[in-house]
């Protein structure tokens, strides 16, 4: 909104200085610092506000807890991931192009996911049902979201149809991967017919991930923080004709506004972690989380780079393997033999270091090195040939 507005007043009266709004470095500083100021002043009022209503986090207790007992995080104020929308989205809203088809897409996905955490945390904290929104409704809130991303990258104008169905591939040939595998054989452009799908996936698999990684004080935060310093990167880098091709990235015309987005996004995170590090004053719950996911997941799809998911959210990753494969092997050995077994102590991941006695603050601290790790590998990755 203030983008357009001295925009606005810079043609109409030329005052000097005004003309710097038009460069995106800027835009992105200022919804940096932006974003950081509303998670630090807002937060403490938010969290007071959640501390008076009682909207405290609910811990399992006995065999429930499982190897692990978080029972002194009980009572702790939950919900905060609306700090994270308000600072995300309030500086996009000032400083960012809105109206650009890439900018009012990724606000979408994020509130959108961020309503249906808030959903789920509302029925679990005020309505006291552990349980939460039904995991359909969550599924289908999910896919939809995944069909309204998949569809508008596809299926806008703006989107250059030659790069509907590419994404950024590296140390593969032309580091342009086509999902319509199918076009040399067909006359009919069916490439939705994929393309979709693998959207859709994609952004359930990453608010799910990002969602499972949720369980240690600051450990979301902290990874989701370091992989959207390197999406500010990315997004400038593709949406830059020069840099695109220099990098041998996809060109993506009108991508670079997202950056002011991603600047938003890493320093909400760093803002939340200012109340969210250990020992926690707040925990995001699935508001932020699942808000978190949906975002991380529509910026590598909007700027064409997915694939890089699996190295750059090495952590997400990690954790939502472990417990698919802690679920699928324990539905196994039951089959087998009667008595379900387990390949770690507990999944997620970072529970299972936990319950093996690595403290709380030690396994953050080395997943965030990890990450840090992963972040300069994928941005490294770039200058391979």
């Amino acid at each position: 909104m203030l983008y357009y507005l001295i925009n606005y007043l810079e043609r109409l009266y030329q005052p000097p200085g005004f003309q710097m709004i038009q460069f995106i470095q800027v835009r992105a500083s200022l919804a940096a610092i932006t974003a950081l100021v509303i998670a630090l002043l807002g937060g403490r009022y938010i969290i007071n506000w959640l501390a008076a209503r009682q909207l405290g986090e609910s811990v399992r207790e006995g065999e429930e807890a499982g190897a692990v007992d978080h029972a002194h995080k009980a009572g702790t104020p939950t919900m905060g991931g609306v700090i994270i929308l308000f600072s995300v989205l309030g500086a996009t809203l000032l400083w960012g192009a809105i109206l650009e088809m890439y900018v009012w897409l990724m606000m979408l996905a994020t509130a959108w996911m961020g309503a249906v955490g808030f959903a789920d945390d509302y029925i679990k904290t005020i309505q006291k049902n552990k349980d939460g929104l039904n995991e359909w409704v969550k599924i289908a809130a999910q896919v939809s979201i995944g069909l309204i991303v998949g569809s508008v990258l596809y299926f806008h104008p703006d989107v250059p149809e030659d790069i509907h169905t590419l994404t950024y591939l590296p140390f593969y040939p032309g580091h342009a991967f086509d999902y319509y595998i199918f076009e040399q054989w067909l006359t009919v452009d069916i490439g939705w017919v994929i393309y979709l799908p693998v959207v859709v996936f994609i952004m359930t698999a990453m608010s799910n991930a990002v969602n499972l990684t949720d369980g240690l004080d600051g450990l979301t935060t902290g990874v989701t923080a370091f992989v959207s310093l390197s999406l500010v990167v990315l997004c400038y880098a593709s949406g830059s004709l020069e840099l695109a091709r220099n990098l041998e990235l996809i060109y993506i015309p009108g991508s670079a506004e997202i950056t002011v987005f991603a600047a938003s996004l890493s320093m909400a995170c760093f803002g939340f972690l200012w109340y969210n590090g250990y020992p926690a004053n707040v925990f995001m719950g699935d508001t932020g989380s699942l808000a978190m996911g949906a975002a991380v997941g529509a910026v590598t799809l909007a700027i064409r780079k997915e694939l890089l998911l699996p190295v750059l959210g090495l952590v997400y990753f990690a954790e939502a393997l472990s417990v698919i494969v802690q679920t699928l092997y324990f539905k196994y050995t039951k089959r087998r033999t009667g008595r379900g077994r387990r390949i770690f102590a507990m999944a997620p991941l970072h529970h299972h270091y936990e319950a093996k006695g690595a403290h709380e603050s030690k396994i953050v601290t080395r997943f965030w090195i990890i990450t840090a790790i992963t972040v300069i590998a994928t941005l490294l990755a770039l200058r391979i040939r």
